[in-house]
């Protein structure tokens, strides 16, 4: 399981130039969480901050019970073998193949053989689909295959924490589907602590189970995807919209004149190009394809919510009920599917798996899964049933002013590909 992040009051300048104050967030064990902001506001920094890269003025990250603002050298050495990172370019050696970047963590921090090494690397390699590229250099291939590439060696070492800074940028639509869901499959199989940096509203919204936002230098808010994704914060619903009227400006701070005028557009029905989406529902979550475990995180998230929820305005809290009534009737009728296939095929453990026939061969998703990429207000998220964990902590806002799927095969794309272990 995922270890829990705490930040407590964290300050970063650099120079004259402050980047945030007084940062105070709790990454939960085990659970997805991301960050959001405007550009410039300095959501990399804080990630690399958390990894002792950058060392902040004041504050604390408390990570597995050590701080590592003040831990040794030593220490920071061990602790960072917690964690996969992805960084926004990459951040891939030059002068090595993507075989060998990837394998790089596998050399550096264990004992492992090589034959042991190439099957983890080539298994990475198919995850990410880079399958048939693992000899080219970095400068050969396109910035979205580095993306990917800089994906598999964050995950070759299998770790309990996962950062992951703007996962999508370089790459299509297709691609972001399919990386938003193998984070998701990723955290259902070993229960990671994952921390996503984004400016992608459709993953923001379907994947995390917490959201958090920067702005001026400050911790706008941060906690579950349901608070935010009602927020009636002018600055949350600007950026989620996308809309050019509001806080947020092409430079960080709009003038006076620039928001009269602005008003005065808005007053003579001019829009702001913002999508009309209706924030008053909330999105189903992103699920594990059929045949992953079921998250572990998803109950501890629901309990806390449940703990908040009387403090939430009157239209947050009708949403969220509204949505978890949903879910509970998807719970049924999904363990329902998964039971009928099990003994349909001789399998009367009552298990989830949801595999079917041949290789690469799925049945079809119960009515109302949530599926990477999926826009449908329809559908509705599964909800594993667990026993209940403690939570981590209470959460606290900051006082500032019937769809079917079904898995693509992907067999007759690799069918003129081959393993180079075979030769």
């Amino acid at each position: 399981m995922g270890v829990e992040v705490s930040v407590e009051g964290l300050t970063k300048s650099f120079g004259s130039q402050n980047i945030w104050r007084d940062v105070s967030l709790t990454l939960p064990s085990g659970e997805v969480s991301a960050l959001l902001g405007p550009s410039g506001t300095g959501k990399s920094v804080f990630l690399k901050t958390l990894i002792g890269l950058l060392h902040p003025e004041q504050g604390s990250v408390i990570i597995d019970g050590t701080d590592i603002t003040k831990c040794s050298s030593k220490e920071l050495y061990e602790i960072r073998k917690l964690f996969g990172v992805l960084f926004q370019d990459g951040a891939l050696f030059g002068s090595m193949s993507l075989y060998d970047n990837i394998a790089f963590p596998l050399r550096e921090h264990t004992k492992k053989k090589e034959d042991n090494i190439r099957d983890i690397v080539m298994e990475k390699i198919d995850l990410v689909g880079l399958t048939g590229a693992e000899d080219k250099l970095p400068g050969e291939i396109s910035g979205g295959m580095r993306k990917r590439a800089g994906l598999a060696r964050a995950l070759v070492l299998d770790p309990e924490i996962i950062l992951c800074d703007e996962p999508d940028s370089g790459l299509d639509p297709v691609r972001t589907a399919y990386i938003s869901q193998l984070l998701i499959d990723i955290n259902a199989q070993i229960d990671a602590t994952i921390l996503i940096v984004t400016h992608n509203i459709n993953i923001a919204r379907t994947i995390p189970d917490n959201i958090g936002m920067l702005f001026r230098k400050e911790l706008v808010m941060f906690g579950p995807r349901e608070v935010l994704l009602t927020s009636e914060q002018p600055v949350v619903k600007q950026f989620l919209s996308g809309d050019r009227f509001g806080p947020i400006g092409m430079s960080e701070e709009k003038d006076e004149a620039v928001q009269k005028q602005e008003e005065e557009m808005q007053a003579a029905g001019i829009g702001g190009g913002g999508t009309k989406d209706d924030f008053s529902e909330i999105i189903p979550q992103v699920q594990p394809n059929p045949g992953q475990p079921e998250r572990k995180a998803i109950e501890r998230h629901r309990q806390r919510v449940h703990e908040i929820l009387h403090t939430l305005p009157e239209n947050a809290q009708e949403a969220i009920r509204r949505s978890q009534a949903e879910e509970d009737q998807i719970i049924a009728e999904n363990r329902k599917h998964a039971d009928k296939h099990d003994l349909g095929n001789g399998n009367g453990n009552g298990g989830n798996q949801q595999q079917s026939g041949g290789a690469g061969e799925w049945s079809t998703a119960p009515a109302g899964v949530a599926v990477a990429g999926s826009r449908s207000d329809t559908t509705t998220d599964v909800i594993g049933q667990h026993a209940s964990d403690q939570p981590t902590r209470d959460w606290t806002t900051p006082d500032v002013s019937d769809a079917q799927t079904q898995p693509i095969d992907t067999s007759r794309f690799d069918s003129d590909r081959r393993d180079p272990r075979s030769s």
